[in-house]
């Protein structure tokens, strides 16, 4: 009997469950701390910011087609300890030239069975939090699918959400659906599901007094899916994968990786203002160029006959006037946007390329992305989806001088729709193309992974204003949310900066009427990035537009060298600052009801400074003064509701 005993306490103690493991590791300057346990065999983490909780007990792990690697795991002993990873590199088509990257890298091992499965890699900025899995190749199983994550972000009770949701597949325009094209919900409560399918990155939340977080991920490529946010009741939110009927239902939702093989990095930004939110870089600090350019791209200003004119602009004529136009503004490219095949053909095209090369214009050629996932008429069609006819077609247009091309109607985020953008974009650099998105999925740090990647639309741009008088009701509503969410995590080509009262080709008196100021509008050309801009200006603004607003939008830069937050509130006012070269560009919108009154400081001039300050009257009429500069760099500003400011040195 004593034997038996002795026996069952031995098997109790082989039996019983290994003690928790928890590690803690923090940013550079130690205000962002990490911690990741093992608890009960769940892999999870949680988020400390300056002694707050920012992210509470979250979950890890995988669930795959060789294991659940979700529970029953193990954290293995440390085998580095935390690094300090320091890069400094250059960008010129992201929100800041310049970057000088330090973050804390710490690599936690789990294992299952003894067997080491996958490392989580960490890496800790001083305002970014970023996560990857890393998975070991298991004895001869050398491919994975990953049919689950179990990646959450727990929010604390209190924390409300500034979320776009995510839509059905193959709804809205010629089953064009998804295309991170709906509104957001602002200061609403957590535990929500959007529409029951989620939410599209980037997702901002704002913990209580606390500060703000912004979720998102970045380094997707063909190697992997995109992904979203599923909102679940108790304020968790997950990854999640695409949906099945995703581009009508071709293609795995689930994705598929090589072992050894990694996962994208999801990414956390957070901090006790907005700043860290409008001024990260975290998107282009994780990644590195896939492919080397194959020549230096130019970028620039353009304009578009489309946003305006609509279908029946896009003629041999009326592009012809408007190459005349964008050489009058000294811009770079016009956009020649859909049914250029069918109403002005390929000889055409090769007269028109001529002719705006003699005037020192280059075109951007729209094209259909689809053969078999939508029902998108609009041509050309079949060629971006085929590498025969679209490395044909790129090198016709490398012959007479095309400089890039827009490709709308993707429609899906599946690993096949990932494989597609890359296959493009790598295509197009052979032949010295640059690329830029619409109907499409946002980017994910695809400035630096593709060199001659150039801009996506991915939110609800500027083709709505014509198409709704909704959409201008709400344009300084939706101007005051980018910078805060879709536009700090990559370039948004919106089209923008209208200066016609009406959009229409006449500026008359029918269909949408623009609601917002002329000085909004010049805001806007600094506020939303990216670096090929075709603004939403049309000919006759040459004669009808106040001088001094068609001067500004002569010389305003698309490349910036840096950003900085000045005040704000997501969907209420934004004040911001972008510099090109040694020059800064203060600017400002308001959405609100009440004019805006507020003093900010400025420390990127000097006292004694003399600018140029655009700014409206509470009948959103606009006008030019000087403006000198104090000593303690402090100026009130004032911004009626949809009108804005500018400030220029």
């Amino acid at each position: 009997m004593k034997r038996f005993l002795l026996m069952l306490v031995a098997g109790a103690m082989l039996t019983a469950p290994a003690k928790a493991e928890e590690r803690k590791f923090n940013s550079p300057d130690g205000k962002i701390v990490v911690t990741v346990s093992d608890q009960e065999g769940k892999p999870s983490y949680k988020v400390d910011y300056d002694g707050k909780e920012f992210i509470l007990k979250s979950p890890l792990g995988l669930k795959t087609n060789i294991g659940d690697f979700t529970e029953g795991m193990a954290m293995l002993p440390e085998k580095v300890a935390p690094r300090l990873v320091e890069e400094q590199y250059s960008v010129k088509t992201i929100k800041q030239s310049k970057v000088d990257y330090k973050a804390t890298e710490a690599v936690m091992t789990f294992a299952k069975g003894n067997r080491p499965i996958y490392d989580v890699v960490f890496r800790v900025s001083d305002r970014d939090v970023a996560m990857k899995y890393r998975m070991y190749q298991q004895r001869d199983t050398r491919a994975c699918v990953i049919h689950s994550e179990a990646t959450g972000f727990m929010m604390p009770q209190g924390t409300t959400t500034f979320l776009c949701p995510q839509v059905k597949p193959m709804g809205g325009f010629a089953r064009t659906y998804p295309s991170y094209e709906t509104g957001y919900s602002v200061d609403d409560a957590i535990g929500k599901n959007g529409w029951g399918e989620g939410y599209t990155f980037p997702c901002l939340f704002k913990n209580g007094e606390n500060g703000w977080i912004l979720i998102s991920e970045t380094g997707v490529s063909s190697a992997y899916c995109a992904s979203r946010l599923m909102g679940h009741k108790d304020g968790l939110y997950t990854i999640g994968f695409p949906q099945q009927t995703e581009n009508n239902g071709n293609g795995t939702a689930a994705p598929g990786i090589p072992l050894p093989g990694e996962t994208p990095w999801r990414t956390i930004t957070l901090g006790a203002t907005l700043a860290p939110i409008m001024e990260t870089t975290v998107p282009f600090d994780l990644v590195k160029p896939l492919y080397e350019a194959s020549k230096e791209f130019k970028y620039g200003a353009g304009s578009w006959s489309w946003i305006i004119g609509m279908d029946g602009s896009t003629n041999f004529n009326e592009q012809k006037r408007y190459i005349d136009f964008t050489a009058a503004m000294g811009y770079e490219t016009v956009l020649v946007d859909a049914l250029w095949d069918t109403q002005i053909g390929k000889e055409k095209i090769e007269e028109l390329a001529k002719y705006a090369a003699d005037k020192g214009v280059a075109l951007f050629l729209w094209y259909n992305s689809n053969g078999y996932w939508n029902d998108a008429p609009q041509g050309p069609r079949g060629i971006m989806n085929n590498t025969i006819a679209r490395r044909k077609e790129m090198k016709w247009m490398q012959s007479i001088g095309i400089r890039g091309i827009k490709v709308d109607f993707f429609g899906g985020d599946k690993q096949v729709t990932m494989q597609l953008y890359e296959d493009i974009m790598a295509d197009a650099n052979d032949y010295g193309i640059l690329c830029v998105f619409h109907g499409c999925t946002l980017p994910r740090g695809w400035e630096r992974m593709y060199p001659n990647y150039a801009s996506s639309e991915a939110v609800l741009a500027s083709e709505n204003l014509h198409f709704s008088q909704g959409s201008c009701d709400n344009e300084a509503f939706n101007a005051c949310l980018h910078p805060f969410i879709r536009n700090t995590v990559g370039s948004m080509d919106f089209g923008g900066s209208a200066l016609n009262k009406f959009y229409n080709a006449n500026n008359g008196p029918r269909g949408s009427k623009r609601r917002t100021s002329d000085v909004f509008a010049l805001a806007t050309a600094v506020m939303f990035q990216s670096p090929i801009q075709h603004f939403a200006l049309a000919p006759n603004n040459l004669t009808d537009a106040p001088e001094w607003a068609i001067s500004f939008m002569k010389r305003v830069p698309t490349l910036w060298d840096e950003v900085r937050f000045i005040d704000g509130y997501p969907g209420k006012y934004v004040i911001m600052a972008r510099r090109s070269g040694d020059k800064w560009y203060v600017v400002g919108a308001n959405a609100q009801k009440e004019t805006l009154k507020v003093k900010v400081e400025l420390p990127m001039f000097e006292g004694g400074d003399k600018v140029k300050l655009y700014s409206d009257d509470e009948q959103l009429n606009g006008s030019v003064s000087e403006l000198k500069i104090k000593k303690n760099r402090e100026v009130e500003i004032t911004i009626p509701c949809n009108g804005g400011v500018l400030i220029e040195k």
